[in-house]
């Protein structure tokens, strides 16, 4: 038993330097493609489904968002915002963008009717961003405008919210 471990070691050894002399070291490294500098797509933001479009230039991301809201009366609501890259994670550009973004950040029901709430806010995103598409989640926290009934009922207060956000990018 003790002869078969010496030849097993050797047999594992040549296998290793055959499989190191099979890998190319010449082969070339090809840069990655630069990403699309306008992107178009879709995604939810907290209750809103919107369309989206993304502008990546050499500071971060600039978007903007339009849809409607998933309530009864599917109000419309818009936001913009900026990202810039905080921390790249290595291939492309993927990383951790901070931002800020204001716009439309809630729906609600007030006198019978909905209404849309502004607000504005900063946010934190992992955004995988290569050449064909743009891919970000985010999470962000932010303020929106407070809402009052015709009784001046507060309706909505003007305090802390988080938000989140998921979109889907492909580039023109």
């Amino acid at each position: 038993m003790n002869k078969v471990y010496p030849l097993l070691a050797f047999a594992f050894w040549a296998n290793g330097a055959y499989a190191h002399d099979q890998i190319n070291t010449t082969a070339a490294k090809i840069e990655p493609e630069p990403a699309k500098a306008f992107n178009v797509g879709v995604g939810i933001t907290q209750e809103l489904i919107h369309l989206n479009t993304e502008w990546v230039n050499p500071y971060g991301i600039a978007y903007v968002k339009g849809g409607v809201f998933l309530n009864d009366d599917h109000k419309i609501g818009a936001q913009a915002g900026f990202r810039y890259p905080a921390y790249l994670t290595g291939k492309d550009n993927n990383g951790y963008y901070v931002g800020a973004y204001a716009g439309h950040i809630d729906s609600r029901r007030i006198d019978n009717e909905y209404k849309t709430r502004l607000g504005a806010g900063i946010d934190l995103a992992y955004v995988l961003l290569s050449s064909e598409r743009i891919s970000s989640f985010s999470v962000g926290i932010g303020v929106g405008e407070k809402l009052e009934d015709r009784t001046g009922f507060v309706v909505a207060e003007t305090e802390p919210r988080l938000q989140f956000s998921y979109t889907l990018s492909i580039g023109l």
